[in-house]
């Protein structure tokens, strides 16, 4: 009778962690993606505030060379705006844009197609040479204590 009950007592146990354990899992992915969400909005942010900077120089760089250009009459005055309008546009798209939209589906383009190019060199760590690397700093601590301290 016991027997029956412990049997079914560890089903039940086991049950709750595979359960802990996917519910765990899942927890884990949600958190990585909501910090990738939150890394993303803040190079958005900042594209944005770059290009607002960039701009404002940009504007006043065409007025100070238009104006230079208009009393001289010289045209090389208006070459500088050449690379300048390129760079404006450039974060202009970045910001406000579909560049975010183009770079993501170049990602995928390589997620899908070129596989070989996201291979990390050496493989995946694995738990012995992160343990093995751990161990090497402690190495490095007890011989030079001063460069860790």
């Amino acid at each position: 009778m016991g027997n029956y009950l412990t049997s079914g007592m560890e089903e039940n146990l086991k049950k709750n962690q595979e359960f802990m354990h996917r519910i765990n899992m899942e927890r884990q992915i949600q958190l990585q993606y909501q910090m990738q969400e939150r890394q993303m909005a803040m190079q958005i942010a900042r594209s944005r505030d770059t290009c607002l900077w960039f701009t404002t120089f940009y504007v006043v760089a065409a007025a100070g060379l238009g104006s230079g250009f208009r009393r001289t009459k010289r045209p090389y005055l208006l070459i500088p705006l050449v690379p300048l309008t390129f760079v404006t546009l450039y974060y202009w798209d970045l910001a406000y844009g579909n560049k975010i939209h183009r770079i993501r589906m170049e990602a995928e383009h390589i997620m899908t197609h070129e596989q070989d190019s996201l291979e990390w060199p050496c493989g995946l760590p694995t738990p012995s040479s992160i343990d093995l690397g751990r161990l090497d700093v402690e190495e490095k601590k007890k011989m030079h204590p001063s460069l860790f301290a």
